[in-house]
C-alpha cells in the first residue's frame, strides 16, 4: 500500500516493480499476486488499461490510520483512561498536531484570550499543567499500512481475511 500511496494516482503493476526493485529483487508476478489480492479484498480498486490494470487506494492513508486509532479506542473498556494514557504518550509535536485537528474539528472560536494578553497553561494528560517546554518520548504508532479502509474495523476485510495475511511485503 505504501508504493500506491506514493504516487497519489493509479498505478500500474510494472511501475511498483520498478520502484521496489530500486531496493531489492522482486518479480513481477508477486507484485501482481499482491495487487490483485489487495483488490479482493477491497483496499485498492482497478481499471483495466490495454491488457494492465491501473490501481488505485479506495482510501487515503490518513484514513487507513485514523480508522486504526479508532478502532483501538473503540476496543477500550475504559476509552477516556485510553486516551488520557494516548496523549501522555505523545511528543510535544504530536500533541501541537491534536491541537491543530481540534480547532480544525470545532471550528472558529469566540472566545476571548485572558485578560494580560496571557494564554493559560495547557492541561497535561495526567491533570497537571505545562507551558509546553516538557519532553516526552513519543511512542511509534502501528504502521497505516496494515489499517483497513476507513469503512471497516481494522482486522477485517470482504472476505473476512486479516489485511496482513500471505501478502508477503504489501506495505513496500
Amino acid at each position: 500500500m505504501t508504493r500506491v500511496w506514493k504516487w497519489n494516482r493509479p498505478v500500474t503493476v510494472r511501475e511498483v516493480l520498478e520502484d521496489l526493485q530500486q531496493e531489492r529483487s522482486i518479480a513481477y508476478t508477486t507484485v501482481m499476486t499482491v495487487l490483485d489480492n489487495l483488490h479482493q479484498k477491497g483496499w485498492v480498486r482497478r481499471e483495466a488499461e490495454g491488457r494492465a490494470y491501473r490501481y488505485e487506494a479506495v482510501s487515503t492513508r490518513a484514513a487507513y490510520a485514523a480508522a486504526l486509532m479508532n478502532d483501538a479506542w473503540s476496543q477500550s473498556d475504559n476509552p477516556a483512561a485510553a486516551l488520557v494514557a494516548f496523549f501522555g504518550m505523545m511528543s510535544e509535536e504530536q500533541r501541537q498536531a491534536l491541537g491543530d485537528a481540534m480547532r480544525i474539528v470545532q471550528g472558529p472560536v469566540s472566545a476571548a484570550a485572558p485578560e494580560g494578553g496571557e494564554s493559560a497553561p495547557r492541561a497535561e494528560p495526567g491533570g497537571g499543567e505545562s507551558a509546553g517546554t516538557e519532553s516526552r518520548t513519543a511512542v511509534e504508532p502501528e504502521s497505516a499500512e496494515s489499517a483497513p479502509p476507513a469503512d471497516r474495523p481494522a482486522g477485517s476485510a470482504p472476505d473476512g481475511k486479516s489485511p496482513a495475511s500471505g501478502e508477503g511485503g504489501t506495505g513496500r
